[in-house]
């Protein structure tokens, strides 16, 4: 395998293939009560605690479109730079089974409430665009457990009609890599917006992965396999990897790929089949004679477009042009709301550069150590800003600085009282600095003889003796100046 930009290539024993990939993300709506009934969404409820007649399906209740789940699919369309269409329309997709009570599921097929839209991949080899196809909103199903009882499946109901936002994007993805990034990507722009928490660990958050193969140079599309349901991104990228390359081979020896459903077993690392897939036609849609049609008007989505907050890809213009940061910098700043709120914060009170440099390093090599995230951070927004400015003012240096953060770390004190009493004040009194260094070089005659006999590297030597004296206090940047003009004399 090999990478050529955005491309992902298969070499197949015949030909070279390239990896065509498209997603179709749910990502559960974030609301208090669920798509068409008032039962709670919370996560973890004894099992069938949270179902309504509604979401059992008793005959003649009929369903109640949840407004705030309308606004939230609306402000996850407006965040991902899509059409919002004033006009929609709710179906019944039919299927059975037996976590479906109803035997169908209310979703959208041709009008649903978001068209087109885009997301910006920022990759190693340049940005890429990604169209949306649709974002649509549907209920969830409940939920079949096998392995409660060896003989009956068992089904628990919470989770059905709970709010889900379908959106599908076109084949425009690679790689697994460019799978991770945008899946990223959707997660943050989803959690700023406050639609969806993209606990993928929760089931907020999974997709079904479509994937094909062609020869290189081939303009139409290969057999599509669906992968569905997978709920991380590791698994989405190890389905990949393994559903091209089982497609390749069957090309390789001359047999035909069929259209179908897979499962991935992440304790084989393989996908299997599950099912043929299904056209639109084999789920009998038609508009759903509970619901009407939904009309949104456009003052609506004017206001819901005014209140959206700053998304990542206008924070991180922000943060380069502002605040002068590497696109690198910016783009791990704002990859979690939580940590570019923790900087700003930071920034307002201290040196905005060298304060990313020592979140993406320290602070965060820190919370990984400790397994917490910035929201649980032990060090507050006013502390690391005060060590920030102690080190920029030069009354610490960076090394220092170090041994001051680890002590912040464990007792939570601000680090001017740290500093204060545990006497770790930067030595940067200049007269003070010539003594020790004069003192120093009137020691080593001989080294100074061979300095100044060409011997430069000898230079970091004294640098070493002024700071094992003064106990690794001494000003870094005075006693270069001070050195140089000495050694010069």
């Amino acid at each position: 395998m090999s990478k050529e930009k955005f491309d992902y290539f298969i070499n197949g024993k015949k030909s070279k293939y390239e990896v065509i990939i498209g997603l179709e993300v749910h990502a559960q709506v974030l609301s208090n009560s669920k798509l068409f009934s008032s039962s709670s969404t919370k996560f973890g409820g004894d099992p069938n605690d949270q179902v309504s007649l509604i979401d059992s399906a008793f005959p003649g209740m009929l369903p109640v479109i949840n407004e705030e789940c309308i606004k939230q699919a609306v402000r996850t369309g407006l965040g991902l730079n899509a059409k919002i269409n004033n006009y929609s329309v709710f179906d019944r997709k039919n299927y059975f089974y037996a976590d479906l009570p109803q035997g169908y599921q209310i979703s959208q097929y041709k009008n649903p409430i978001v068209g087109e839209g885009k997301v910006l991949l920022d990759m190693p080899y340049g940005t890429k665009e990604i169209t949306i196809e649709r974002l649509h909103l549907e209920q969830d199903a409940g939920k079949s457990i096998h392995d409660i009882d060896p003989s009956n499946t068992y089904v628990d109901l919470n989770r059905s009609g709970i709010a889900l936002m379908e959106i599908v994007s076109k084949p425009d993805l690679r790689s697994p890599e460019e799978v991770n990034a945008y899946i990223k990507k959707l997660r943050t722009i989803m959690r700023y917006l406050g639609t969806c928490d993209g606990n993928m660990q929760e089931g907020s958050l999974r997709a079904d992965v479509n994937i094909s193969v062609r020869k290189i140079g081939d303009k139409k599309f290969g057999t599509r396999c669906e992968i569905k349901n997978v709920n991380s991104i590791k698994f989405m990228q190890m389905a990949i990897e393994y559903e091209a390359s089982r497609q390749v081979e069957l090309l390789d020896q001359g047999k035909e790929i069929n259209q179908e459903t897979r499962l991935f077993d992440t304790k084989k690392n393989q996908t299997r089949s599950m099912r043929s897939k299904e056209d639109a036609h084999d789920y009998r849609y038609f508009p759903d004679p509970d619901l009407l049609p939904l009309k949104l008007d456009q003052k609506l989505i004017d206001d819901l477009k005014k209140s959206l907050p700053e998304l990542p890809d206008k924070k991180k213009e922000r943060f380069i042009k502002d605040y002068g940061l590497s696109l690198y910098e910016a783009n791990v700043l704002v990859s979690e709301k939580e940590i570019s709120d923790y900087y700003e914060e930071v920034a307002k009170l201290s040196d905005k550069k060298l304060a990313a440099t020592w979140m993406i390093g320290d602070l965060f090599a820190m919370l990984n150590d400790k397994g917490v995230s910035i929201s649980d951070s032990p060090i507050s927004t006013k502390n690391f800003a005060d060590l920030i400015q102690s080190i920029k003012s030069g009354v610490i240096s960076g090394r220092i600085g170090k041994d001051v953060f680890e002590i912040m770390v464990e007792s939570g004190d601000n680090p001017k009282k740290i500093i204060e009493s545990k006497g770790m004040k930067q030595q940067s009194d200049p007269k003070k600095l010539e003594m020790m260094i004069t003192e120093i070089l009137s020691k080593n005659k001989d080294i100074v003889e061979q300095y100044k006999a060409g011997k430069e590297k000898l230079f970091g030597f004294f640098v070493g003796e002024v700071m094992k004296v003064s106990s690794g206090k001494a000003n870094p940047q005075l006693v270069n100046e001070i050195l140089k003009k000495l050694l010069k004399s």
